[in-house]
């Protein structure tokens, strides 16, 4: 099986990219990298759709979201979606200052709250951190994350960086079974970086649920780049069925590939299913 080396991107589905690309920009301090057609046989092969879609790439630190409109637009994101449902998935962006990045957030109309009330401070036992979850104007999940000092990885302590929003830490996807998807994941590349088992009235805010009981695995590649939460909730609903690529909740994790050390070249792009049915795209290593 293909070895990755680094979650390279974020990919969502947008019903209008141009309006989600400004609330980003607006809301987070994302920047506009760029904005293409993509379209093809190889293109709607890979996505399982026809007619192509708009591109529009955002940069926020070093990491890289990708907002793709299709042609042919599939369901919206379900109004009653909740963090334990299976299809969930949402990304995690580190904030140098919590309460500058809530005003700023606060600053701008269209997105919606999954936390109840407001930036919540975890308990020592999940980490410490202070998060805040919401949903943007299509309904993509997303996590604003500020890191107890003492608790803060690496790679977000070294240097200054513009901004309350310095980038993007993991993705989290819900699964049925911890060990499974770890076994998948550890086919790929992956290893198991950190564990936590998170419940209580902390949670229970942060989440929007009542009373969540969460088994959390953080799985890594060797650099330094977003990694991959599985988020195994006690009550988690597995009866959303496939999403297609052109569904506004269907978001995938671009993959980069290692070199293969037999010299051979790598396939261009696939992709690929986990067994939750989240989606991924296996891509080259750039040349």
């Amino acid at each position: 099986m293909t070895v990755i080396a680094r979650l390279a991107r974020i990919s969502l589905t947008a019903r209008g990219a141009g309006q989600l690309a400004i609330f980003y920009e607006r809301a987070l301090g994302f920047r506009r990298l760029g904005e293409e057609r993509r379209s093809g046989a190889q293109f709607d092969t890979l996505m399982g759709v026809q007619g192509g879609a708009r591109r529009c790439l955002l940069g926020l630190g070093e990491e890289i979201v990708e907002l793709l409109e299709f042609a042919l637009p599939g369901r919206r994101y379900p109004p009653d979606a909740a963090a334990s449902d299976i299809a969930f998935q949402h990304f995690a962006i580190v904030v140098a200052d919590m309460d500058a990045a809530y005003r700023r957030l606060l600053g701008v109309s269209g997105w919606r709250a999954i936390s109840s009330e407001g930036p919540v401070r975890l308990p020592a036992t999940s980490g410490g951190a202070t998060a805040f979850k919401f949903r943007d104007p299509e309904g993509h999940p997303l996590e604003l994350i500020a890191f107890a000092a003492d608790k803060s990885p690496r790679r977000w302590r070294a240097g200054h960086r513009e901004g309350p929003c310095l980038g993007i830490d993991h993705s989290a996807i819900s699964v049925a079974d911890t060990a499974r998807s770890t076994a998948f994941y550890e086919q790929l590349g992956f290893r198991v970086s950190g564990r936590s088992h998170n419940r209580g009235a902390e949670q229970a805010r942060l989440d929007g649920l009542d009373a969540p009981d969460v088994e959390v695995t953080a799985l890594a590649t060797a650099r330094q780049t977003p990694h991959i939460e599985l988020l195994r909730y006690r009550e988690a609903r597995t009866d959303r069925g496939l999403l297609r690529n052109d569904d506004v909740a269907a978001t995938r994790l671009v993959l980069e590939a290692a070199p293969r050390s037999d010299g051979r070249e790598a396939v261009g792009q696939r992709s690929l299913l986990d067994p939750d049915g989240h989606r991924l795209v296996i891509e080259a290593p750039p040349d």
